[in-house]
């Protein structure tokens, strides 16, 4: 039997109908009497180390047996599994007693064969069977199969017998018949049960039970027609499990989330603080209107005032990230290389691609493509791409260690940097500044309007090959990457590096520096390491880490909002969408067959282009222009006001 481990750390979470610290031991050989907080929560028992918020495990108390062994202990044991036996050790022989009985009165089959025993002194008395309204036939209606051991059946009916004798009228006898009916059609030895409990994850059948037939009907439909439909149903799904929250358990909730939001879980409004090892006597939960909020005398709404609240709350439109490329592009002999930057898209619509020997222009307004150089005659290949920032230049690093500047609209070279022993894999501007990282371990920094060596700095700090070079948005430091496993800082002043992070336990190719926040850096590792972290560079503090289960090989944040794109590679090849700080994806995006080892973004901030070893180029529309309404406004923020 399986269940959803969220909605079970939810119910471990409700106000119990007991809790205590008892000793338990295991059913396994060997296991010894450990200290444990025990809850019983409607028919589940949960378990709890003493230290810990979230229980171990859970018993469903389901077709079980409850046995005094001595005074101060009992044992719950599964009928299908009779031999294997959980104990517990209580405080006294009066507790222990109390909790015999309330797990009996827990149990499923109790509850049960009190609902039969009801729904039949309500037919004797009106004539209607109670379940006919919901449809249930004759056949199924609380059918017993036989498959209880009869002992503990009758320790069952004792106790139901004993709790109605003295609430109600009607004699035992009547009861004891109708719980075992001799001519049902369903009691056969051969059943295991009467109930299934299927795997809820992923299925709102509260909300989607009457759509089953659409749902069969539009199996086979467009791709892109699911996909549109998937949000809708999720909005409204954890919108009615709110307010079914709100009604049972008095949650409060006031206001649902996304469903791509930062938390996906529902939490009321105004969560209370409460420890799991407050062992109180439980008492009547307080309804939703008990809590302060004041509720119209003239209301003639069925539901809570916080029920109200959530209905009125206005809806944010779902957001909708195609899974499907709107573009893709053949790329023949676009190399599979970790640590070359091949793709790059600049300020002013232009894509540019190297592939082998040559470097290609495509035009996203146009759609044409031009060939601006060819490196074949030269006996060199091209290794790295980078756009200028106003978007005229064309820097291109070679195998043999060259960058040449190219004036993209005119077709011409303008000049060659030399200085590099090696092959260029990264390249990064600020200004009519350049930064060129290489495989022979040093960082030059150039500026191309001044004669090469007059403007040369030497960055050296990295062991091994550079393969990832950002400059900062505001253009005062410099982030590189490298196969040393190392992600280093660098300022204008000095040329030994101001920061050094060595937390990635891989190569460090991707690095972001975020647009929204001030300092923040987010920086990815190859395949030993697998994880995207985020750094705090005004203070050096590491701030986040997330494991992704891939090689990270490209990151990209948002211009409009607070998001980041990860590309991937070993193992799963696959196209991620992150929200920050909370680091929930939002989307993720498979199409290539290789890892995606480049990618751009559109000067627009809309779409992103990848590339991979699969030689093709494919084009995503994964962020919005719409800014974030929760950037914060600083009165330190000389752009948010006019002085």
């Amino acid at each position: 039997m399986r269940f959803n481990e969220k909605e079970l750390v939810f119910l471990s979470r409700q106000p119990s109908e007991k809790a205590a610290e008892l000793g338990m031991r295991g059913p396994k050989k060997g296991d010894v009497v450990k200290r444990r907080l025990v809850k019983l929560v409607v028919n589940f028992l949960f378990y709890f180390r003493t230290d810990e918020e979230e229980p171990v495990g859970a018993l469903l108390l389901e077709q079980c047996r409850v046995e005094r062994e001595d005074s101060q202990t009992f044992t719950l044991a599964f009928l299908d599994e009779a031999e294997r036996k959980y104990l517990f050790e209580c405080d006294s022989e009066e507790q222990c007693g109390e909790w015999v009985d309330s797990i009996i009165k827990a149990s499923y089959e109790f509850m049960r064969k009190n609902l039969v025993f009801y729904r039949t002194e309500i037919h004797r008395l009106t004539g209607k069977d109670p379940l006919e309204q919901y449809g249930i036939s004759d056949e199924t209606r609380f059918q017993f199969q036989g498959i209880m051991d009869q002992d503990y059946e009758c320790r069952l009916l004792r106790q139901i017998n004993i709790q109605n004798e003295n609430a109600s009228p009607v004699k035992a006898v009547g009861a004891a018949r109708a719980l075992t009916p001799t001519s049902s059609p369903l009691s056969s030895p051969s059943k295991h049960g009467d109930r299934f409990i299927p795997s809820r994850a992923g299925a709102n059948w509260s909300v989607n039970f009457h759509r089953i037939n659409e749902i069969e009907k539009s199996h086979n439909q467009n791709r892109k027609t699911k996909d549109g439909t998937t949000d809708s149903n999720k909005a409204d799904g954890l919108a009615y499990s709110a307010l079914l929250k709100n009604e049972l358990l008095g949650a409060g909730i006031e206001k649902v989330q996304d469903p791509q939001s930062e938390d996906r879980r529902l939490q009321p409004s105004t969560p209370a603080k409460r420890s799991l090892f407050s062992y109180s006597v439980s008492t009547k939960r307080a309804l939703p209107e008990e809590d302060g909020n004041t509720v119209s005398p003239y209301s003639l709404s069925p539901v809570s005032s916080n029920s109200q609240k959530l209905l009125r709350s206005p809806r944010k439109p779902t957001r909708k990230i195609s899974k499907i490329p709107f573009k893709v592009l053949d790329a023949p002999e676009l190399q599979d290389d970790f640590y070359l930057n091949l793709v790059d898209w600049s300020s002013l619509n232009v894509l540019s691609v190297g592939l082998g020997t040559c470097v290609y222009l495509w035009s996203a307004c146009t759609s044409q493509v031009t060939r601006l150089c060819d490196l074949s005659v030269e006996g060199d290949s091209v290794t790295s791409v980078g756009w200028s920032e106003r978007g005229n230049l064309v820097a291109v690093g070679t195998h043999k260690g060259y960058v040449q500047i190219w004036d993209a609209a005119a077709g011409k070279k303008l000049s060659v940097l030399e200085g590099h022993t090696a092959r260029v894999g990264a390249l990064a501007w600020n200004a009519d500044q350049l930064s060129s990282g290489s495989r022979d371990r040093v960082i030059l920094q150039r500026d191309i309007r001044a004669p090469p060596l007059q403007s040369e700095r030497r960055l050296q700090g990295h062991r091994q090959e550079v393969c990832g070079l950002k400059w900062s948005t505001d253009h005062q430091l410099l982030a590189s990457g490298g196969n040393d496993n190392k992600l280093l800082v660098w300022n204008h002043s000095s040329v030994l590096p101001v920061q050094q992070y060595t937390e990635h336990l891989a190569a460090v190719k991707a690095i972001a520096w975020s647009p929204h926040q001030h300092g923040l850096l987010a920086s990815g590792g190859g395949t030993a390491d697998r994880c995207i972290r985020f750094w705090n560079t005004l203070t050096g503090q590491p701030l986040q880490c997330t494991d992704t289960g891939s090689q990270v090989c490209n990151l990209a944040w948002s211009k409009h909002t607070n998001e980041l794109v990860s590309t991937h590679g070993y193992s799963q090849n696959q196209i991620l969408v992150w929200k920050y700080p909370s680091l929930t994806q939002v989307a993720k995006l498979t199409g290539h067959s290789y890892r995606v080892l480049y990618l751009a973004m559109s000067p627009d901030g809309e779409a992103i282009v990848t590339g991979a070893g699969d030689e093709t180029l494919r084009f995503w529309n994964v962020f919005s222009k719409m800014r974030s309404t929760k950037e914060s406004v600083s009165v330190l923020n000389l752009f948010t006001r006019i002085r």
